[in-house]
């Protein structure tokens, strides 16, 4: 029964109801966003309206499109025919063209659709300048692989903000990204947009955990096609990269534990113990295997300062799968030969030497998943030895 003062939206026509139902369902929308995000520890600072461009105080678009005119950026003219498009779908006419092929692109792009209103890409130039006048030099877009064709066009739209508005450095790095495919021990799971059948990225959250999502993400290029196996993340085997790492920074962890043994008045507490192990005897670390961690070791810091450059966090992440690698193999060689282990009963200054590099692969372990927000766990107990 409805109720008898007020009316329900179906008593609206569509012009009045749409408005209401659709800032409600983006309400919506962007609160499921934001939920999802929190599961994985990921906090966005801002979420832009492409519709605020227009609809706020100021017609940003318009502004943008008016200063690129001033600058001789954009005039009014005629395009040829796209190749290879077909002719019934273009529109001989003179239209608000910017002057794109002045900064590298093929050929010149509009502005305004033939009823007035902004194209996406007049929407494009003004997002991005208000990147510029928030004072941002480096400018990231994450795109789908279907906007690689996108991507001059965009890049000539930031040299020409750059110069309308003085900036010092404005440079635009596109990552494309591939689509992630779902399986589950090696089957895809079934989804169909069509039947409303779906995986969340939520669910995966739930299933497998943050830790197993951010870590296997983060180990392929953004370029590269992910094959997210719900049953392989969770897998205690060196072909799970996020477990291996982690299993990696918790053995290393039980190492001094079991070092009291042998170096009682080692201390506990990570800074007094580093400081401690900073006098050890590194020259009697000779064995090979000792001499390639410490080799690792030695790469990180130029490493991150690379990944860090060149936007590409991955480098981290197939970093640290080959530190723990390397020292999984170390551990394994003193299982077979007893005077490589890392704690020698009869030897304490080799202990030591052996402690020290341990410390230096827990510390940058803990230090490279930090970075990839993921945690370093102390201790790890599972079913079976690992590789």
């Amino acid at each position: 029964m409805r109720p008898s003062t007020g009316r329900t939206l179906t008593d609206k026509p569509e012009a009045e109801w749409l408005p209401i139902v659709r800032a409600r369902a983006i309400e919506m929308m962007m609160a499921g966003i934001r939920d999802d995000l929190k599961s994985l520890n990921v906090e966005q600072d801002v979420f832009f309206s492409e519709r605020s461009l227009i609809e706020g105080a100021r017609d940003e678009v318009g502004e943008t499109i008016a200063a690129l005119r001033r600058a001789g950026y954009v005039y009014e003219g005629r395009l040829p025919p796209p190749k290879g498009a077909p002719m019934e779908d273009w529109e001989d006419r003179e239209q608000t063209l910017f002057r794109a092929t002045d900064f590298g692109d093929d050929v010149d792009r509009p502005l305004m659709k033939s009823d007035g209103s902004y194209t996406y890409f007049a929407s494009d130039i003004a997002y991005h300048k208000t990147k510029v006048d928030r004072g941002f030099a480096t400018l990231i877009d994450v795109w789908g692989a279907d906007h690689g064709g996108y991507i001059k066009r965009v890049q000539a739209a930031v040299k020409a903000v750059q110069a309308i508005t003085n900036a010092a450095v404005a440079e635009l790095d596109v990552k494309i990204v591939q689509l992630v495919k779902l399986l589950r021990g090696g089957e895809p799971v079934k989804m169909s947009k069509r039947a409303g059948e779906f995986v969340t990225l939520r669910e995966v959250v739930d299933e497998v955990g943050t830790d197993a999502v951010r870590f296997m993400m983060l180990y392929r290029k953004n370029d590269a096609v992910l094959d997210f196996d719900l049953a392989k993340v969770i897998e205690q085997s060196r072909d799970n990269p996020v477990f291996y790492v982690q299993y990696g920074h918790a053995r290393g962890r039980s190492v001094f534990r079991n070092a009291r043994e042998v170096v009682p008045d080692l201390p506990s507490e990570e800074t007094a113990r580093a400081s401690a192990l900073a006098a050890a005897p590194l020259d009697r670390l000779d064995d090979a295997g000792e001499l390639a961690l410490m080799r690792r070791l030695a790469l990180y810091p130029r490493l991150v300062e690379a990944a860090a450059m060149a936007h590409e966090p991955h480098r981290i992440a197939f970093y640290l799968y080959e530190l723990a690698s390397d020292f999984h193999a170390q551990w394994n060689r003193g299982k077979d030969s007893p005077h490589l282990r890392f704690i020698i009963q009869n030897d304490p200054q080799m202990t030591m030497a052996r402690l020290a590099l341990v410390q230096g692969v827990v510390t940058v372990l803990a230090s490279g998943l930090g970075v990839l927000g993921v945690e370093a766990p102390e201790e790890m107990r599972w079913s079976r030895s690992v590789p």
